[in-house]
């Protein structure tokens, strides 16, 4: 009989996914978690800057930063890691994010259905009532792998 998977915590988590590959690379950081929410941080670079007059934090940054926080707090929320892929991830700025400022992204998930989990959060750059952009979105949840499936093979 196989073992459940172990519970899912994103403070744990946070050391081995930013460790390397993409969110490595970004230099995301975990700040904090609650039941159903996590909060990361994309430090400011100057290889990450969009605008070359400009010292701000580029968008596509920003993005990876809001949509690695809506994977975390899903998994937050289900207690479990499981395969998750992004369906549709919204982003509403509001305003450019301060001169050499890091960015802070505080995603919610707040529903999960058998196949979908919706999210929404904020990013900003040090006042949460001032954000740098709004997201909403929704993410397909895979229960199981399906490659783990009894019944035959995908080969034949």
């Amino acid at each position: 009989m196989s073992q459940p998977p172990p519970q899912f915590d994103a403070a744990k988590a946070g050391k081995y996914f930013f460790r390397g590959g993409h969110t490595g690379w970004l230099g995301l950081h975990y700040c904090d978690h609650g039941d159903n929410w996590v909060e990361l941080e994309l430090p400011w670079r100057k290889d990450l800057i969009g605008d070359p007059d400009r010292a701000v934090l580029a968008s596509g940054p920003i993005i990876s930063l809001m949509d690695m926080a809506s994977g975390m707090a899903i998994w937050q929320t289900k207690g479990v890691f499981v395969p998750i892929a992004t369906l549709d991830l919204r982003v509403d700025y509001q305003r450019p994010a301060r001169e050499r400022s890091a960015v802070r992204g505080r995603v919610e998930c707040y529903r999960t259905t058998r196949s979908a989990a919706f999210v929404r959060g904020i990013a900003h750059d040090g006042d949460a009532d001032d954000p740098v952009a709004h997201i909403a979105g929704v993410f397909m949840t895979i229960a199981y792998d399906p490659r783990s499936a009894t019944g035959g093979s995908n080969d034949e």
